[in-house]
């Protein structure tokens, strides 16, 4: 095990809402690392939905989670934040007032003086097809996401799943591949217009539809060549393809964040509205993982959360010092942290 990290601050989450934290308490000259379980930033962001479109971020007509988060690195870089990927934060410890030691399932050891939990729904996996066998084949023909869309062109493509992913995948391979969509019933989750795009694909035999359930793997020689169906109508079909792909949403676990002793409402972590501290003074969370009356799960309310947990973990760790706010457009200090001219210096009083 390597010698302790020593920080001001310890974000657990590369998502947008923590990396969007590291802007709000590097504004406030405090220095942070960022941790994830995920081996890349951007959080559930990149990983569920890197290419699809996102209409409501501020001052952003439209940008994909992976613009979102490239934009949002380069707001932080003046502070180079370290980050610390592909490990889970397994143990929080807080030894007295701002002093809390932290250990990541890779053994990094951090000294922080406190922590933000920025981790969207926690640790998350997908919902598995009921189907026995499956497991040798996740990650090489069958995946619960796409990462490569290449990858299905020119193939035949069974997809399980009636939410917006299954629907949103269906219609973009649907001019690519020769795509079949199953789903257990005639209601779908997704969005009325996908629905009727997916219908209008079917008549115009430009992709199948299934209504049904997966009841059995067609292997041969130790490869996956199809699914049989087990339809409504009570005939089981083999549906032979090249890959299969299936989305029935992910099931969300706080994972160790349950151990930690901090107050929770379910699957989330209770916070006041003042700060967005926890439970535990020194530890606040923002985003997706925490609760409170009028709580909305959106990615401007992470921000606007980060914003008052950066200062009050100013205040919590400066008890003594009054917190100022500084606007970016005038501070000189606000300017020196950023890298920024002033503006206004050569201007006269």
């Amino acid at each position: 095990m390597s010698a302790p990290i020593q920080t001001d601050t310890l974000i657990i989450g590369a998502g947008p809402v923590g990396l969007f934290q590291v802007f709000e308490l590097g504004l406030l000259g405090l220095k942070t690392a960022v941790v994830d379980a995920l081996p890349h930033i951007g959080g559930q962001c990149v990983e569920l939905y890197p290419d699809k479109p996102i209409y409501d971020i501020p001052a952003v007509p439209v940008c994909t989670g992976q613009q979102l988060t490239d934009q949002l690195l380069a707001q932080i870089k003046p502070f180079l934040p370290p980050f610390y990927l592909g490990q889970q934060v397994e143990r929080v410890e807080k030894r007295g007032e701002g002093d809390f030691v932290v250990q990541t399932s890779a053994g990094t050891v951090f000294h922080t003086r406190a922590v933000f939990i920025a981790a969207g729904v926690g640790a998350f996996a997908p919902r598995k097809l009921p189907v026995e066998g499956l497991e040798p084949f996740e990650g090489q023909n069958f995946n619960y996401r796409v990462k490569d869309p290449s990858r299905y062109h020119g193939k035949d493509v069974l997809i399980f799943g009636g939410g917006d992913s299954a629907l949103d995948w269906a219609i973009e391979l649907a001019d690519k591949a020769n795509v079949v969509l199953v789903h257990r019933r005639s209601v779908f989750k997704a969005a009325p217009a996908s629905v009727a795009r997916m219908r209008q694909l079917c008549a115009e035999e430009k992709m199948q539809y299934l209504e049904g359930r997966a009841a059995e793997l067609i292997e041969r020689n130790g490869v996956l060549k199809g699914i049989k169906v087990k339809s409504t109508d009570g005939v089981t079909r083999a549906v032979h393809c090249d890959e299969v792909l299936c989305f029935f949403g992910l099931s969300p676990k706080l994972g160790p964040i349950a151990e930690w002793g901090l107050a929770l409402d379910k699957k989330s972590i209770v916070v006041d509205t003042e700060k967005f501290q926890t439970s535990t003074p020194g530890i606040f969370a923002v985003g997706d993982i925490n609760t409170y009356p009028g709580k909305k799960k959106l990615i401007l309310s992470g921000f606007h959360e980060a914003a008052l947990a950066a200062f009050g973990a100013y205040s919590y760790l400066n008890p003594e010092e009054k917190v100022l706010l500084q606007y970016t457009t005038t501070s000189p200090k606000m300017h020196a942290r950023l890298g920024v001219d002033d503006p206004y210096k050569d201007e006269e009083l």
